[in-house]
């Protein structure tokens, strides 16, 4: 065999290909900019603030739950933690610190995920008990080159039950040179026993906002020119997650050509713009029933998921709710954006927006189970058509309890107009309106009104009421109906905790009380209880009295 020969059976092998390197290989946005430090951790400043202070003073705990959906820097947390604690700085004469140097030795490795006493275990993939044991035996022994030895246990609510009771005594009273960093998106399945004997921390899902402005600094560090249009649509469809909106960013400059537009985004997620959206929901407040249904198969056709569709429509829809009640409106909402809510939300009554959102809600539910998607929404939107100016139940009631004919979508207008309704009285007061909703038939609301609240503030056209016994869900909306139907207007009704005056039917007995004690002490009456010492007052003419 010469030296051109391959051994072995002599057959030539094929030519190996080049194995990547670190300057060559590729990595995806997500893992390239992970937090290094604490400052480049996004939207979780009370968190680093608590741990910055407790590493300041030394009261560092012996374990923490680090807890919140997924991508919102939980592992990147623990490894933060455990670099902060690690620490020697760059003389090698450093401390635990919030801000760890990251070119000493330990925040090298432990970047690199080559620290002996720095651990991480996957708990899916080690859930058992002899796992733990493992873990149990090992923190027995020092550290070999750290201060602490860190166990990072990644997903720790998939330990089973056994493994989490045998980690129960060791979790409790660890050997000083020993932390424990947990990790977990459900920590509703860690055991109670657990949870009480670790520092918990809950990590929010990060602001749409911040998430745009972090995504714009990494187009910007990667040289790649997105749109903020784009942008916004990424950090929406991210929902609070950093690493989601990582993916989705570098699939964006993927699939685009050197520049990644909105449109780019919106075709590649499926989504609606939002202009589109705009038109949608206009067209059905309108009761278009043709211009609905085209524009719902030209979205298909474009090849907009029926169920992004519906999540757009209700997004408006909630931008429209807040816009009426007068909250402050989204930043990533374009000035365009938000006159069409401002616009909407003086047109739309409270009970439409309300029903509008629950019929929304309910197509999205039958799009996701039905075996024709796009059927279920084109369903789901006619039905939305027909039933959203409806009235609820309790105007229903209302209207038949005064002898009126509720109007329906499907019902055909009549031959000739029914006469104009006499003008109904506003109430000077609140017993008034009590009276006037009473006189509707409204029995039972009667009695809420008369014993169940407080009255705050009386206006016409707006009551605010203090609850003094507990009251349905639906209890403001059936008394704006009943007042709207007894007066001939519409109502504001509120509910408030602070203030308020007694229940009409408790100032009654406080009246009844006071009278009674005014008529014994009326000379004449005193008199003729003090010559009949047995007799008692038994009811009081009020005319009389």
């Amino acid at each position: 065999m010469t030296d051109d020969e391959s051994p072995g059976l002599g057959l030539d092998l094929p030519e190996q290909p080049e194995r990547p390197n670190d300057e060559t290989h590729y990595r995806v946005l997500a893992r390239k900019y992970r937090p290094q430090t604490f400052a480049e951790l996004i939207g979780q400043d009370a968190m680093v603030k608590t741990l910055g202070n407790a590493i300041e003073r030394g009261r560092i705990a012996h374990a923490f739950l680090l807890t919140g959906v997924r991508g919102v820097g939980k592992t990147s947390t623990a490894r933060l933690v455990a670099k902060a604690l690690n620490c020697i700085g760059p003389d090698g004469q450093g401390g635990p610190t919030i801000d760890p140097c990251g070119v000493c030795e330990p925040c090298r490795a432990i970047a690199e995920g080559r620290h002996i006493d720095v651990i991480e275990m996957d708990a899916a993939s080690h859930t058992g008990v002899d796992d733990v044991r493992e873990i149990i035996e090992a923190v027995r022994y020092a550290s070999v080159s750290a201060r602490y030895k860190i166990y990072i246990i990644d997903e720790v609510h998939m330990l089973s039950k056994s493994a989490f009771n045998a980690l129960l005594k060791t979790l409790e009273e660890p050997p000083a040179h020993v932390k424990f960093l947990f990790a977990t998106t459900e920590v509703g399945k860690v055991p109670v026993t657990v949870l009480s004997r670790c520092q918990r921390f809950d990590l929010r899902r990060i602001p749409a906002e911040k998430l745009a402005e972090h995504f714009a600094w990494v187009a910007a560090a990667e040289n790649v020119e997105v749109e903020p249009e784009a942008l916004h649509a990424i950090a929406r469809a991210a929902e609070g997650s950093a690493r989601d909106g990582l993916s989705i960013l570098d699939q964006a400059i993927a699939h685009g050509e050197g520049k990644v537009t909105a449109d780019q985004v919106r075709d590649m997620l499926g989504q609606a713009d939002r202009g589109r959206i705009r038109r949608l929901l206009e067209t059905l407040l309108g009761g278009d029933l043709a211009a609905t249904l085209e524009q719902l198969d030209e979205a298909h056709a474009l090849g907009i998921e029926p169920g992004s569709l519906l999540r757009g429509l209700m997004e408006a829809m909630h931008a429209v709710t807040r816009a009426k009640a007068g909250a402050k409106s989204d930043p990533l909402q374009s000035a365009e954006e938000r006159e069409h809510s401002a616009e909407l939300a003086a047109r739309l009554s409270w009970g439409s927006l309300h029903r509008l959102w629950q019929l929304l809600l309910k197509g999205l539910e039958d799009v996701r189970i039905a075996p024709d998607p796009h059927e279920a929404a084109t369903m789901a939107l006619l039905r939305l058509i027909h039933a959203a100016d409806m009235p609820d139940p309790s105007a229903l009631a209302a209207m038949l309890a005064g002898g009126a004919a509720p109007a329906t979508a499907a019902s055909a207008p009549s031959a000739a107009p029914a006469p104009p309704a006499a003008k109904a009285t506003i109430p000077d007061d609140y017993p008034s309106l009590v009276d006037a909703v009473e006189k509707q038939g409204m029995q039972l609301l009667g009695v809420q009104l008369r014993d169940h609240v407080g009255l705050v503030s009386f206006e016409p056209g707006e009551l605010v009421l203090k609850p003094l016994k507990p009251l349905g869900p639906d209890f403001p909306r059936e008394l704006a109906a009943a007042a709207k139907a007894a007066t001939g207007r519409s109502w504001q009704v509120r509910l408030t905790d602070e203030g308020g005056l007694p229940s009409l039917q408790q100032q009654e007995v406080m009246a009844e009380e006071q009278m009674r004690a005014a008529v014994l002490e009326e000379p004449n009456v005193r008199a003729l209880l003090d010559e009949f010492p047995d007799a008692t007052l038994e009811s009081i003419d009020r005319k009389e009295a």
